[in-house]
């Protein structure tokens, strides 16, 4: 595999040469080497962290610290997938200044390629400033779960003509702007479709059918490490759960039986070491650990 870095403009062109592109969500180190040794073309550090590794009821809890820290650590590894951070609730709604300045911690502190950011609106403004600052922006439309208590809870938007309608115009509007590319999230497939049909730059699909340009799911959805309600567009590729449960239970059996560790599990040292060591302990001359007196025993 290409180990060289994917740019923003190999990622447009994959949809124009006959290819979608492959993205996940990677919060760590561990599964950003993985996602980027298996060829995904697209790393999101996804706010979902907020819930997915930080134990939140929702995605608006977690703080710019949080995900600045999981930012590098999957950027610290990443070779070639293009590495998307997602701005998290506060991070831009106050102001430019504000949207510009997190952005920018997101590139030069934590080193990803690009931001994403949730929305259009009043969002369209933060987008361009934090363009005008040369940071690429991916937008998102659909189900934007930051607004999730706005919107009526998790669940498919654009199912009416009017609201499929205004998602179509914010979409156009987040390509208009400037945006490499939009997230469409929990949307009819032909609502998707016909916006995918009438933008130029890739649209990447999750809960919004197969005519996306991509599509994205959630480290632990697809690889069944998700307790609980799975939503309907998750396709799980593993049970990882059920898996690692399995294996913490036999290690702590194991633990608790003596059958670990064994021999090829520990560590020996030279014979001739050993011995005097034994006799060592064997002339009363080990050492307390809080005196420098010799202990008896």
């Amino acid at each position: 595999m290409d180990s060289q870095k994917l740019t923003l403009t190999e990622i447009a062109e994959l949809p124009r040469q006959g290819k979608r592109i492959a993205m996940v969500t990677a919060y760590d180190a561990a599964s950003a080497r993985l996602a980027d040794a298996a060829g995904l073309d697209v790393l999101l550090v996804g706010d979902s962290a907020a819930m997915t590794v930080l134990g939140h009821d929702s995605t608006v809890p977690v703080t710019m610290e949080e995900m600045l820290m999981l930012t590098r650590a999957v950027a610290r590894v990443t070779r070639r997938a293009l590495v998307v951070a997602d701005m998290p609730f506060g991070s831009y709604q106050l102001s430019e200044d504000e949207a510009v300045r997190n952005a920018v911690r997101f590139v030069k502190d934590a080193g990803a390629d690009a931001v994403k950011l949730e929305g259009a609106g009043r969002t369209l403004t933060r987008i361009s400033a934090i363009l005008d600052a040369g940071i690429p922006v991916m937008g998102h439309v659909g189900l934007t779960p930051q607004s999730v208590t706005l919107l009526g809870g998790y669940k498919a938007r654009g199912r009416t003509a009017a609201e499929a309608r205004r998602i179509l115009d914010e979409a156009r509007a987040l390509e208009r702007v400037g945006c490499f590319a939009v997230v469409l999230e929990a949307i009819p497939a032909s609502v998707a479709a016909a916006i995918s049909e009438s933008l130029k730059i890739p649209t990447i699909g999750i809960g919004a059918g197969s005519s996306c340009d991509g599509q994205v799911l959630v480290w632990h959805d697809l690889l069944g490490m998700t307790s609980g309600h799975l939503p309907r567009f998750v396709k799980e590729y593993a049970h990882l759960s059920e898996t690692i449960r399995q294996a913490l239970e036999a290690y702590a059996t194991d633990v608790r039986e003596g059958r670990f560790p064994e021999s090829q599990h520990t560590y020996a040292m030279p014979d001739q070491e050993l011995a005097r060591f034994e006799s060592q302990l064997a002339g009363g001359t080990r050492r307390s650990a809080d005196t420098d007196e010799p202990r008896n025993r």
